[in-house]
């Protein structure tokens, strides 16, 4: 998992990526390919 301060960029690399808010942190998670998780902060 990358931790970035920003995910915008983050976002567009695959088109299944999908933006998450847990626990007050916001995540990139991708079911079909999992490398593309990412976490800010």
């Amino acid at each position: 998992m990358k931790i970035k301060n920003s995910l915008k960029a983050l976002k567009t690399r695959h088109r299944e990526n999908r933006m998450v808010r847990r626990k007050g942190r916001i995540y990139i998670i991708n079911k079909s390919n999992p490398r593309f998780k990412a976490r800010q902060g």
